[in-house]
């Protein structure tokens, strides 16, 4: 798979002004539709079609076309991306805020960094912000790759997914994540780390944030007795939104997972109701 890029490095897409397809909710006329409450009542939890014409429709994963989050046809269609990331934001209190600024504080100084799975490109921001010189967004929707690239020109964009990214060897000497990794299946997570350790060079920082465990382990009374009334919120809403895959992430041993993909963690710091974990390229 070769990747779709804008920017200096490669013009043959420009993800700004494509002309991107409807999709089924597109044509219902579902503009703007999703905000908190659509989310926290959903029952979405069906397969994702593609409409015809989609970029990179022939090589998306199994995985991405579910409707993570219960929204209606997941993150593919305009109607669904162009709200959704700040409805997420409301949701999470404006917790990733603070938790994307983190990221990029860790990776200050870097050259190049990649944003995996960056969505509208909030992080891919917040690295820009935080004085790195090139920023990479990589997505696997054109949707909110479109969206990240006309929020923030001066990426560069490319469609595609970390474990398998076709981006060059030893490209980047920083990469950073907010909320991803739990959305991959186990495999592909393990691909994903040897992926990141061939585009990273020695030394590379990566900063990955998560959904805190202790908000999935714990009880409510639990919730209640350490965090108050926030803490009882982010609970019920980790179990409330469609996330197949966060057991498994839950479950990973992370200084173990990122040892045997060779990177060394500095850094596990729960920040409930997110953690997160900062590693060094070996």
């Amino acid at each position: 798979m070769e990747p779709f890029l804008s920017g200096a490095s490669n013009d043959r897409v420009d993800w700004a002004g494509a002309e991107l397809p409807d999709a089924w909710p597109d044509r219902r006329g579902w503009r703007r539709l999703v905000h908190p409450l659509w989310i926290a009542l959903a029952v979405h939890k069906g397969r994702v079609v593609l409409p015809e014409g989609l970029p990179g429709a022939a090589w998306l994963p199994d995985y991405l076309l579910q409707e993570f989050h219960n929204i209606p046809n997941g993150n593919y269609s305009k109607s669904m991306t162009y709200s959704y990331p700040r409805a997420f934001d409301v949701l999470m209190l404006g917790t990733l805020h603070e938790a994307r600024a983190q990221i990029a504080e860790r990776l200050r100084g870097a050259r190049r960094a990649l944003d995996i799975g960056s969505g509208a490109g909030h992080l891919a921001a917040a690295m820009l912000r935080a004085g790195i010189g090139e920023v990479f967004a990589l997505e696997p929707s054109p949707y909110l790759l479109q969206l990240a690239a006309q929020a923030h020109p001066q990426l560069a964009c490319v469609q595609g997914v970390i474990e398998a990214s076709g981006l060059p060897d030893g490209h980047f000497d920083a990469a950073g994540a907010c909320f991803v990794f739990h959305e991959i299946p186990p495999p592909q997570a393990e691909a994903a780390l040897a992926e990141l350790r061939r585009i990273l060079v020695p030394g590379a920082k990566l900063a990955l944030v998560e959904p805190s465990p202790v908000q999935w382990a714990a009880s409510r009374r639990q919730m209640w007795r350490s965090h108050g009334w926030r803490g009882v919120y982010f609970r019920a809403l980790a179990r409330r939104v469609y996330e197949p895959f966060a057991d498994a992430w839950h479950g990973r041993d992370a200084a173990r997972w990122l040892e045997s993909g060779g990177f060394r963690l500095d850094e596990d710091r729960d920040a409930m109701p997110w953690r997160m974990l900062v590693a060094t390229r070996c």
